[in-house]
Order: C-alpha cells, then structure tokens, then sequence
C-alpha cells in the first residue's frame, strides 16, 4: 500500500499549509498492518475539519472526571486536544470548560484551563465554569456564563458517545448550538502519518 502512504503524505502536506503539523509515527512503530479500507480512504481525503467562528460564539469543551489525585484521564485530555483545534481554527472565539467534581481541590474545568493554559492557550480566551456536575448543569451554568459575556453561540466539544446527549441539554438550556466536534471525528486515529499535534507542543498527555 505504498501508494496510500505517499497519498496520506499528500494530504498531510496540504494540512500543513492550513497550520497543522503532521508528526510522523514513532521509529520502530509499523505502518498500520491491516488493510485501509474504502471508508478510511474516503475519511482520509475527505477530513471534517473544525468551523470558522467569530467573537460571538464560544467553544465549549465539556469535562470529564479526573482521577482522584487531580490528574486528566486519557479522554479528557483527547477532548481538550480537539478543543485545542478548533480553537486554533476560530482564534476570536473565546474557550468555556466546564466541569466542576472536585478531586484533590482541583475542579475540572481548572484542570482543562491549566492543561489550556499549558498548551500556549491566552488566558485571556479562557472562561472556567467549575460548578457543573452533570451535564445537565453543564449546559445550564455555561448558559448563564455565556449570557454575561454577551456570547450568542456556542460549538461543542465533547466525547463522540456523549456528543447528542450534550447538544440536547444545551438545546433546553436555550444555548444556540452551532457546531460540534468530538475527537473521533479527528484524523490522527486513521493516518499512518498522525496528525496528532497541532500548533504549540501539547502538554503530555
């Protein structure tokens, strides 16, 4: 499959010049051994990449529970990593976290910021909401946040099993939801070629 390989390269190339950077595997990692399907090839040449929104619209990354010690799990770092995207794609939107299930007196959405913050993220694009315990009152609490910054819409980032449960809290919430994108929907799961970093070196994860 040679000729996928130098496709995907193709392709990465062209995302370069939209401002990702492509990190190729690791040595002594091997090409994916199993065949790349129709699908996976239609995926590959056919990316959904994050929307384009102005000063009005926030991007709301949703939480996940920390461990006990105060630490991100796996999942939550991967929803704060395409959280990172589109917020580079929309650079006049201001970021929301929200999650509060405090652990070691660190609530979610100060851990997001702090991983946020890490990654080169301007403070000042950064909105916490650290009260939320479901996401019920995520959307609620965020709705609030959002109406006191004068903010009309809002893009959500999420799990992919959580995205539609998500949408329809924000939708009762009285939230204008305008566009999601969860990390499944990225590209790096796929390439052989990762795109698995995005504009400044990411924190670890």
């Amino acid at each position: 499959m040679l000729w996928v390989t130098w496709m995907t390269r193709g392709v990465c190339a062209a995302l370069i010049a939209t401002g990702f950077v492509c990190a190729t595997a690791p040595e002594g990692t091997a090409e994916p051994a199993t065949p790349i399907g129709v699908a996976d090839l239609h995926r590959m040449l056919t990316p959904t990449l994050p929307g384009t929104y102005g000063d009005d619209t926030a991007v709301v990354i949703l939480g996940y529970g920390l461990t006990p010690e105060g630490d991100l799990r796996p999942e939550l770092v991967r929803r704060l990593r395409a959280g990172l995207v589109q917020a580079v794609f929309a650079p006049w939107s201001p970021i929301i976290v929200t999650g509060g299930n405090p652990q070691a007196g660190l609530s979610e959405a100060d851990a997001m910021a702090d991983w946020l913050l890490a990654a080169g993220v301007d403070p000042a694009r950064i909105l916490r909401e650290p009260q939320a315990d479901s996401t019920v009152a995520n959307a609620r609490f965020t709705a609030a946040l959002m109406a006191e910054h004068h903010l009309r819409a809002a893009v959500l980032v999420t799990s992919g099993d959580h995205v539609d449960r998500a949408r329809a809290a924000f939708d009762d919430a009285g939230v204008l939801v305008v566009g999601e994108l969860t990390p499944d929907r990225t590209l790096w799961p796929v390439l052989p070629l990762r795109i698995d970093r995005f504009g400044p070196a990411l924190p670890p994860g």
